[in-house]
């Protein structure tokens, strides 16, 4: 039987994996046989020596030497193919990507291992009408499930409970040392095969719409493939929710491009927004961060200027001599969600707000909300 698949769309099109673990190893090797020639990666780790025994990109000298994953597979997967176009992003998905680049890609890959990873991909994927292709494993288990707005939401498959524990992270490095330290041999090179093969194969699919759409594939999208190894056993499971009134479906269109960059002063922004707009009231909303300017300790009234995103307040109570020591839950945080004219410091620039590049911005104007990508 011919392969369903046709060379040139892979080739042609732009896919981006998150995640360099093992899956991420595997899905993109696995990316670069099938031919896709295009390719953005984003992991903010380093490679370790526990690495070694599950991703096959990964040497012990890049352990060694301390590399970010990003690098190594950029390196390695570039000696596979020569003409690769692939771009890296040392960052968090959460808030290091910009959805001026996540609006260029056909097709997403998650090979992430927590929760909140797949809820912030989900959220970008939502927003730029992208679909998206999650994997995981666990022991000798395996799943793959197919996100495409309007039809699938991760968000919305959670539920109450699952929504609660996003903040939770267990990454599989924790559970490899504890069965190692068992003596048990662990399965995820084993289970990263199977997995990044089915979820590539799934995310080639979705590049072929029109044989999609005519039946000569079949998507998963609804639907979770579930591999248990132990027993040599599969089955196909419904997975399918989709709430009209869940925040994360708002698909964030038109966007239109304006000459703002992350050096963009508040103030500039400000006011290029009102001038091009012809409006009055211009706001600017952070909906994936805050910005903080001071914390205080709730016992102590001690005051400590931050300056900083949201993201970066554990960090930097962790490095102060008078703050170290007392618990994020002992002070309280004084933050900014949306910035306009009563903004105080306007001479911030949008990267000191902690925006990305190529990120779109929601602004709520006189007339109604607008969507800026910046440059």
């Amino acid at each position: 039987m011919n392969s369903p698949f046709n060379q040139s769309k892979i080739a042609d099109s732009h896919l981006m994996v998150v995640g360099c673990g093992a899956l991420g190893n595997e899905v993109l090797k696995n990316l670069v046989l099938m031919g896709a020639e295009h390719l953005t990666v984003v992991d903010f780790d380093r490679v370790e020596i526990g690495n070694l025994s599950r991703s096959i990109l990964f040497t012990r000298e890049d352990a060694e030497a301390g590399r970010y994953k990003v690098d190594v597979v950029a390196s390695r997967l570039r000696q596979m193919n020569s003409r690769l176009d692939i771009q890296t992003i040392q960052g968090d998905i959460a808030y290091d990507v910009g959805l001026g680049l996540i609006r260029q890609i056909d097709v997403v890959i998650g090979c992430v291992d927590n929760r909140w990873a797949r809820y912030c991909i989900n959220r970008h994927c939502m927003r730029c009408g992208i679909s998206w292709v999650d994997g995981a494993i666990d022991m000798l288990e395996g799943t793959v499930r197919v996100f495409e707005p309007g039809r699938n939401c991760y968000a919305c498959n959670l539920g109450p409970k699952g929504l609660g524990d996003l903040a939770r992270r267990m990454p599989c490095a924790g559970m490899i040392r504890h069965d190692e330290e068992k003596g048990k041999a662990p399965t995820t090179s084993l289970m990263a095969s199977v997995i990044g093969a089915v979820q590539v194969q799934e995310a080639l699919k979705l590049l072929h719409t029109d044989e999609l759409t005519r039946g000569g594939m079949t998507s998963l999208c609804g639907r979770m493939f579930y591999y248990e190894g132990q027993h040599l056993t599969t089955r196909m499971v419904d997975f399918e929710a989709y709430d009209d009134d869940c925040a994360v479906h708002e698909c964030w269109n038109p966007v239109r491009k304006l000459p703002i960059g992350r050096q963009t002063m508040v103030a500039e922004l400000l006011e290029t927004l009102r001038d091009e707009y012809r409006c009055n009231q211009v706001t600017v909303c952070l909906h994936d961060d805050c910005f903080v300017d001071y914390v205080v300790g709730r016992e102590n009234k001690i005051r400590k200027e931050v300056m900083k995103p949201g993201r970066a307040v554990a960090s930097f109570v962790e490095q102060d001599e008078t703050l170290s020591g007392i618990p994020l839950s002992g002070m309280y945080q004084h933050e900014y969600r949306t910035i306009d004219q009563t903004f105080p410091y306007q001479s911030l620039t949008l990267g000191q707000l902690g925006i990305p590049e190529r990120d779109v911005l929601h602004i709520i104007t006189d007339s109604g909300n607008i969507y800026i990508e910046i440059e």
